[in-house]
């Protein structure tokens, strides 16, 4: 009788258990977040479709930008008619009236036409250390030796520039300047074809050098103007 309580109460207790394993799967949280992404993923949505696009065709339009911008500084960078190239001829030919031999103009006008016009990186080599350090040398020089003829007016302008005021130096660049130059170089082009005779004289192979200095230092003078 005894025996029979004790099983009776275990199985009680055995249906009162719960059990090891529940054939009821509970969905966890987790599963249920990833679904919902998953089917956000999967959901089509055209408003997010253009925003994403949206800064892809910015930076497409930002880069064509840059390249026009790009293709039109290269154009333009170098023009050959530019302020400093034309001082560059005016200068060259300057130099080269002070040593042309085929020509009968007064070349002391050579000289204040040369620092009206030269580049002011030439000026400011002149008048810088450098230039004070050439002229005291070519001076030391001049005192036990004598110059030649082609290098005085050279010295001269570098003497000129070293001492010229600011005033009078500032005349460079303006309406003032330009009209100076070009009236010391329509004269030296008068001198010069007056004197030669003819047109035909003017070019011969004495003095073809002096004829296109003088005709480049005179165009430049008039683009000056302009």
């Amino acid at each position: 009788m005894a025996s029979l309580c004790i099983s009776s109460s275990r199985i009680i207790s055995l249906h009162h258990q719960k059990p090891f394993l529940s054939l009821k799967l509970r969905p966890r949280s987790s599963d249920l977040s990833g679904l919902g992404h998953s089917t956000s993923a999967v959901c089509f949505n055209p408003l997010r479709l253009s925003a994403d696009r949206q800064p892809t065709a910015t930076v497409s339009t930002r880069v064509e930008k840059r390249r026009k911008r790009g293709s039109s500084v290269v154009c333009y960078a170098t023009p050959m008619l530019s302020v400093q190239n034309l001082q560059w001829i005016s200068t060259i030919s300057c130099v080269a009236l002070m040593f042309a031999r085929g020509t009968g103009i007064h070349k002391s006008f050579v000289v204040p036409l040369f620092a009206l016009q030269a580049p002011l990186g030439i000026i400011s080599w002149m008048k810088g250390e450098y230039g004070i350090w050439a002229a005291f040398l070519a001076l030391l020089t001049r005192l036990f030796f004598a110059f030649p003829g082609e290098l005085e007016l050279p010295f001269i302008a570098l003497l000129l520039v070293i001492v010229a005021p600011y005033q009078v130096m500032s005349i460079r660049g303006k309406q003032e300047g330009a009209i100076l130059s070009l009236a010391i170089s329509c004269f030296l082009a008068f001198q010069h074809f007056s004197r030669a005779g003819s047109l035909q004289k003017a070019f011969d192979q004495s003095s073809v050098l002096a004829t296109v200095a003088i005709v480049g230092v005179t165009v430049v003078s008039f683009l000056f103007l302009i």
